[in-house]
């Protein structure tokens, strides 16, 4: 069933949120500007009477929250992911502001889900966690104190969603993008095969695994393409 508004096929996954006040602070965010689907990645408190009465008139959304074991659980059918971290790290990926991401997110939730990725209030979102996203997200700050709070980078980056829906009319997306879990099979894959031929050294493999990431997040690897890939690592294991 095609969704009523993009926003409508827009997760915000939260990864072991600490406290409760945030939970509903971030809930309340969403509501205000229209997004419905929170996703609880391993929350490290309960869903209480404070975050309840921090969501205030958004205690739907927190109800309605899914419940995750992992990160790539709560990925599971998205097409592309944005992960919000305030540091500048030394990854591959792409790095956009919400205002610069906000179309092809939206845009891409035409068609399929998306998601946008928080970590926790202490730690943020590990490399590894980082890895399994599409994009980075920085929200423009001082530098001096770059520091904010978990319910307000929510609020950030779904205002500018919000902004954009409203002002910018949208294209549908021209091709299919492959889902989260089609992508990481194929990097298992990818990863096996080079290891198998001589490619990669699994003791020393360098940067050579997230630069093939880094390729496909800014390609946005369609199915088709996955499975031209999944073709081509097949006949290779037969020669």
């Amino acid at each position: 069933m095609k969704p009523l508004t993009p926003l409508d096929n827009i997760r915000v996954v939260l990864v072991e949120t600490s406290h409760p006040g945030n939970l509903g602070a971030a809930a309340r965010a969403m509501k205000v500007m229209g997004l419905t689907h929170l996703y609880l990645v391993n929350p490290r408190c309960a869903t209480d009477d404070e975050a309840r009465a921090r969501a205030s008139g958004a205690v739907d959304v927190l109800g309605r929250a899914t419940l995750c074991a992992s990160l790539d659980q709560a990925l599971s059918g998205v097409v592309l992911s944005a992960a919000c971290t305030s540091r500048r790290r030394d990854l591959p990926h792409p790095a956009y502001t919400p205002r610069q991401a906000a179309p092809a997110l939206l845009g891409q939730a035409q068609a399929a889900p998306v998601a946008l990725v928080f970590g926790s209030e202490t730690f943020g979102l590990s490399n590894e966690q980082l890895m399994k996203c599409d994009w980075l997200l920085n929200i423009p700050a001082n530098p001096d104190y770059t520091s904010l709070n978990l319910g307000a980078a929510v609020q950030v980056v779904a205002y500018e969603l919000r902004c954009t829906l409203d002002d910018t009319p949208l294209a549908l997306p021209v091709f299919q993008r492959a889902e989260h879990e089609e992508v990481e099979r194929l990097m298992v894959a990818l990863e096996q095969k080079l290891v198998e031929v001589g490619f990669l050294d699994p003791i020393h493999p360098k940067r050579l695994i997230p630069r093939l990431r880094r390729f496909f997040a800014r390609a946005g690897l369609e199915k088709e393409e996955v499975a031209i890939w999944r073709g081509v690592i097949a006949a290779l294991n037969k020669i």
